[in-house]
């Protein structure tokens, strides 16, 4: 899994002209204001400019939002911007604590003087449109609070993965085999333990062992990677078994999918 570097400030002249905007606070703690209205206009100017761009659609994430809003009161307390201060979990482990699935995350952060002139700086800066406009993206969180007459803002963008357990995934790769003419087996637990074993090929199905094991992580349970395609459409092999296990090796809190498929 990857964090683009793309995590970018935005401090704005305090000299711009102050731009009113609807403002209604919905929570308050120690001199900050979260704005919900600037943050949704934040939000429905990121969907219209992509909307112009053929970008696609952000959709609102909650988990997200509320990664940004913490992150952004901690902004507001520190004053000067930044997308990590000491003793803060970086913009993938905030999203994870938040309970957010993604295997992609991006983030913008700013201070200004009006939701519409963040936007507008943020699409002047190529690293701040560059995320903002991603094709990678479906899902956004945003937070804005006001502090000392300017508006902080925090913009997390991310490719969601459904948070499935381990027989709802099974499921989704034993229906992509069964259209290739194979049949699955009932039984998972040869293929979990393959799966977990990282190496090597199990007994399973009364002592026989497996043509093929294919071993596999990642988030994308739409297709089958292509070398168990192959072997899929070879016409070698008439039966799998498919397990899932916990994903290994993630960076922070992405979320991914482990998997094993035993051929016969």
């Amino acid at each position: 899994m990857r964090v683009p570097g793309r995590f970018l400030l935005l401090s704005l002249a305090l000299a711009a002209p102050f731009v009113a905007a609807p403002i209604q606070a919905f929570s308050e703690d120690g001199g900050e204001r979260s704005i919900q209205p600037a943050a949704e206009q934040l939000f429905a100017l990121a969907n219209q400019t992509r909307a112009q761009a053929a970008a696609g659609r952000l959709q609102w994430d909650p988990a997200l939002a509320a990664a940004a809003l913490k992150h952004c009161r901690r902004m507001a307390a520190e004053g000067p911007i930044a997308h990590r201060y000491g003793g803060e979990a970086d913009v993938a482990g905030r999203a994870g604590q938040a309970g957010a699935h993604f295997d992609l995350i991006e983030e913008n952060v700013a201070v200004g003087p009006s939701a519409a002139v963040i936007h507008d700086q943020w699409m002047r800066s190529p690293g701040h449109r560059s995320n903002l406009l991603s094709l990678e993206v479906d899902r956004v969180g945003v937070a804005v609070v006001e502090s000392r007459g300017e508006l902080y803002a925090v913009a997390d963008y991310a490719r969601e993965v459904q948070s499935l357990g381990a027989a709802q995934v099974e499921a989704r790769v034993s229906a992509m085999i069964k259209v290739r003419g194979l049949a699955v087996v009932g039984d998972p637990s040869p293929a979990r333990r393959a799966c977990a074993a990282n190496e090597g090929i199990p007994h399973s199905q009364g002592g026989v062992l497996p043509g093929f094991v294919m071993r596999w992580q990642g988030a994308d349970l739409t297709r089958l990677p292509g070398a168990l395609v192959e072997r899929l459409d070879s016409g070698r092999y008439q039966r799998a078994a498919v397990g899932c296990c916990p994903a290994q090796g993630l960076e922070g809190s992405f979320t991914a999918y482990r998997l094993a498929v035993l051929l016969y």
